[in-house]
């Protein structure tokens, strides 16, 4: 059922993958699934310590204002502008009691970029952008042209962080104007079992493990199917965090890179965040080129959200909730 993806190794110049924290193309293990055209599975690409940057950036960059997160609907402006700095001692002291009080960054559920989608409307807005972070496009437009996307533009993107006891209800993501563009999903920290389902709801998914590190990339006919994330679990090494985790970054990054090197005192924060959590990067591509969005009717979209646990399942009562479709 699984085979060797074929990818466009000619594309992306080994220089532009070292900018982009990524081990050249051509040494890339990418699979597909028979029944699944287009879909194809990228085992961790990134070079030691690269990964680190990006959880460094969902932790204490990519929360920051313009941008928006779940905890701006239930937090006055000035309480949610520095949740890092709010949060790094707490983190750093926290032992292994699950009694102790949650930190803000780990009351964070998602954090949304580029277009802002709005969960109301179920959909984006020209009204409500905010520029998307340029390391994050380069890495997307690396990976999208490595599996045949040239062109791929990083328009949006929504970061999703679990915990153990996180889930990530059955959903299909159309919102995106643009269906002929890839959806990107990167994945950090402990591993998640990822189901894979059909063009319909009640079709039986195939199973899979996501560990840290590794890409997923939806397209053509495998980018409207059905998928859910159904639980996280421990890094099947056995260790506090994977090996891939603990590997150090290089010195000497290239000229241009987009990898930055994280101070020891800003690991330690994220990998004990990382020790009962996984972070999730999709990116996406909402509209064509030269497309724009229709004209809208009546209120601008404000990009307001529903309550957490109904984009991500945290117990019994909550899986009655019907799962949005982002």
């Amino acid at each position: 059922q699984v085979f060797r993806s074929q990818l466009s190794i000619s594309s992306v110049s080994d220089q532009d993958a070292y900018r982009a924290g990524l081990q050249p193309v051509n040494q890339w293990k990418a699979y597909g699934l028979n029944g699944y055209p287009g879909f194809i599975f990228i085992l961790n690409p990134f070079l030691p310590g690269c990964q680190r940057h990006w959880v460094r950036q969902c932790l204490k960059l990519y929360p920051q204002k313009p941008n928006v997160c779940n905890l701006d609907l239930h937090m006055a402006p000035e309480k949610t502008i520095d949740l890092w700095g709010q949060s790094k001692e707490q983190l750093r002291r926290k032992g292994s009691s699950k009694w102790e009080p949650r930190s803000l960054l780990e009351k964070l559920r998602w954090v949304t970029l580029g277009y802002h989608y709005n969960w109301d409307t179920k959909k984006y807005s020209a009204h409500h952008h905010t520029p998307f972070p340029s390391d994050l496009a380069f890495l997307s437009e690396q990976v999208a042209t490595a599996c045949g996307f040239r062109g791929f533009q990083a328009q949006a993107g929504i970061l999703n962080y679990y915990h153990f006891d996180s889930s990530l209800g059955i959903h299909v993501d159309e919102s995106e104007l643009d269906h002929s563009r890839p959806l990107l999903s990167f994945s950090f920290g402990q591993s998640s079992i990822f189901l894979l389902g059909g063009l319909k709801r009640e079709e039986a998914p195939t199973a899979m493990f996501m560990h840290s590190g590794d890409i997923m990339v939806m397209s053509g006919l495998s980018r409207l199917l059905y998928h859910a994330v159904p639980r996280v679990l421990p890094n099947p090494e056995g260790t506090a965090l994977p090996s891939c985790l603990d590997q150090a970054l290089s010195s000497d990054l290239p000229v241009g890179s987009v990898i930055e090197h994280s101070s020891d005192e800003d690991w330690q924060v994220c990998a004990k965040y990382l020790q009962s959590s996984r972070i999730n990067m999709t990116i996406r591509q909402v509209l064509a080129e030269g497309q724009k969005f229709p004209e809208e009717s009546g209120t601008k979209g404000t990009g307001q959200a529903p309550p957490e646990d109904s984009h991500h399942e945290e117990n019994s009562r909550a899986k009655r909730h019907k799962p949005n479709t982002v």
